[in-house]
Parts: structure tokens; C-alpha cells; sequence
């Protein structure tokens, strides 16, 4: 546990100098108050886009708070993922690439120590991100709409943050098969996508897909309550989670012996 703890502070650590934990909270930031504000003052946009007819008078109905952040989530979507990739591509290959990696690698640290270190450190950047981000749309949509319950949009908040733990899962497994940052991203982003247009496509054979999760925090805060089937999506999104650092832990391994 010792040794664990030491890799996540120098994980941590490395994060604060590279200014990722700067970069990604207000990357995530601006593209969570982007909704609440421009559909507050989409009229004033329209009527000074230029492009209207004299006269015309615009009216466009008045979303309610939880129509608001729901459509926040749905923004997060491929930019999101996408961002959390390219975070976390270069983590392993690095170190790999700098010598980092032989230096920890010589004491007396373990596999699954040396990956659970690097998930981890990545997967609290994220949420840090994904928090400060959501708090502030839910800030922005109470003051500019209307009052959103708070246990609605902590619910939400922890369904859709099981879907960035599933992404950098998926990330750092690609790092121990990968030797290249963008040979990782392109296999993440193409297997999140690829998961997604399946699920989309084939919903009733998929409905225990990872990506479901998205739909799942936004029903939530449009119903009240989870969907029939939140559960069965849920325990899989942490199964596979589990599995794939499971993998990725014996990859590592097998790799660091030769």
C-alpha cells in the first residue's frame, strides 16, 4: 500500500506540472456553462445573428432546469471522451519512452501497483474536472432557469461518472499493448466509438452497454428515478472496469519481464 501511495502522489504530482490539472478542469468547464447560457440568450443570438427578416418575432419555449442539465451530459459526449483520452494516452508510454518507467520499475514496486497508481491518478483528475464542471452548469441553470433538485443531480452526477472511470479503463489497457500516445488514442477513441454505434444500432441486445450510462444520468434527472434495466448497466460498467486493469496488470507484467 506504501509503494501504491508513493506512485499516486508522483502521479499526482507529474499532473500538477504538466498543467493537466489546469487545462482539463476549465476545457470541461467552458463546455458545461456553454449550455445553460446560450439557450438562456438564444433569443438575443437569433436576433442579432443578422440573417432575420424585419419583424420577425422569435419565440422559443423556456426549457425547465432539468432539460437544461440533461442536455448538458449529451454536450460532454464525444468532446468529453475525447479529451479524456488524450489526458491519459501518455501516461505509461511516457515513462516508457523517457526511462522513467525502468528507474520505478527496478525497486520494489509491483504491476498491479504501477497500474492501479496511474488509473487512479488519472481517474481523480476527471472527476475533479467532471465535478467542478457539472456544479457549475447546476449553479448557472438554478440561477438562469429554475431550482434542480440536488439529490437528482447527484445521482446523475455518479452514474455518469462510472462512464470516465469505464473510458480511462479502456485507455490505460490500450497504454500496455500500445508503444505509441497516438496509436493509444486512436485505439481508445475507435473501440468508445465503436461501442457506442453498436449500442445505438443493436439496443436490444446491448442494453447492459457502458455507453447506456449517459442515457442512464439523464433519465435520471428527467424522471426522478433509474431506468428498469440502471442496475444490470451499472454492475457491468464496473465488472469491465475491473477486467480491463485486471488485463492490463498481466499485460504490464508480461511486458517488464523481457
Amino acid at each position: 500500500m506504501k509503494n501504491y501511495l508513493t506512485l499516486l502522489q508522483k502521479e499526482l504530482t507529474e499532473s500538477f506540472r504538466n498543467g493537466k490539472w489546469i487545462w482539463l478542469p476549465i476545457a470541461f468547464m467552458i463546455i458545461g456553462i456553454t449550455q445553460p447560457i446560450t439557450t438562456y440568450y438564444m433569443p438575443q443570438i437569433l436576433e442579432n445573428a443578422g440573417n432575420i427578416p424585419e419583424g420577425t418575432v422569435i419565440e422559443i419555449p423556456t426549457p425547465s432546469g432539468v432539460e437544461v442539465l440533461a442536455s448538458t451530459l449529451s454536450q460532454y459526449g464525444m468532446i468529453g471522451s475525447l479529451l479524456f483520452v488524450l489526458s491519459a494516452m501518455g501516461v505509461i508510454d511516457n515513462e516508457r519512452q523517457n526511462g522513467a518507467l525502468t528507474l520505478v520499475m527496478v525497486r520494489p514496486v509491483t504491476a498491479i501497483q504501477y497500474i492501479a497508481s496511474k488509473w487512479t491518478g488519472q481517474v481523480l483528475i476527471a472527476l475533479t474536472s467532471f465535478l467542478l464542471s457539472y456544479g457549475l452548469t447546476f449553479y448557472y441553470t438554478n440561477l438562469l432557469f429554475e431550482q434542480v433538485k440536488w439529490e437528482l443531480v447527484i445521482t446523475s452526477f455518479l452514474i455518469y461518472s462510472l462512464w470516465i472511470i469505464f473510458i480511462f479503463s479502456v485507455t490505460i489497457l490500450a497504454g500496455t499493448f500500445i508503444k505509441s500516445a497516438s496509436g493509444i488514442s486512436a485505439v481508445s477513441i475507435s473501440f468508445v466509438g465503436g461501442l457506442s454505434v453498436i449500442s445505438n444500432l443493436f439496443t436490444k441486445f446491448t442494453t447492459w452497454s457502458p455507453t447506456n450510462l449517459r442515457t442512464h444520468a439523464s433519465a435520471i434527472l428527467m424522471e426522478g428515478k433509474l431506468m428498469e434495466n440502471s442496475i444490470t448497466v451499472i454492475m457491468t460498467t464496473i465488472g469491465l472496469s475491473l477486467l480491463l486493469l485486471l488485463i492490463a496488470t498481466f499485460q504490464f507484467r508480461r511486458l517488464e519481464q523481457y
